[in-house]
């Protein structure tokens, strides 16, 4: 007996697991590289000049690294969420796929925050990190949206 081919919707959800598991890595990755760089602080926002210029420019390095992966998956999360919009999979498998996305989101989250938690008393305006948080949460929520479901917010 022959295992059933499998269909279009399958294979993008497999595709999409996979892709996810290789972000997450990536973003555990910067935030394992972010917390130690910024582990001689105690407490936060923290005074940077108490810290060496070693220990300043390792947490630079390591903040820039967090901010540009945050960019990055945040305009890869976009292109992603208009690719499931615009499938002609069901909205079951819709849902699915949001659903996967959304775990992500959430946890991605999580480790994003250090970027807004983790940071020195005096830290200039960074008006691209501020579109990217505003960005990343309106994919969030439209992923949230999409998994409730017009009949979930009804209700």
């Amino acid at each position: 007996m022959t295992e059933p081919t499998p269909t279009a919707f399958e294979k993008a959800r497999a595709g999409l697991w996979t892709s996810l598991q290789k972000h997450l890595a990536a973003v555990y990755g910067a935030e394992k590289t972010f917390l130690a760089a910024s582990s001689f602080a105690e407490v936060f926002p923290f005074a940077l000049h108490a810290a060496t210029e070693e220990q300043q420019a390792d947490y630079n390095a390591a903040r820039n690294a967090l901010r540009d992966l945050y960019t990055d998956e945040t305009a890869q999360l976009g292109t992603l969420v208009k690719a499931i919009r615009t499938k002609p999979y069901t909205e079951d498998e819709k849902k699915q796929l949001y659903l996967l996305l959304l775990g992500y989101l959430d946890i991605a989250a999580g480790v994003f925050v250090l970027l807004a938690t983790h940071v020195p008393t005096k830290l200039p305006e960074d008006e691209e990190l501020t579109a990217t948080m505003e960005t990343f949460e309106r994919v969030r929520k439209f992923a949230r949206l999409n998994v409730k479901g017009l009949a979930g917010l009804l209700s």
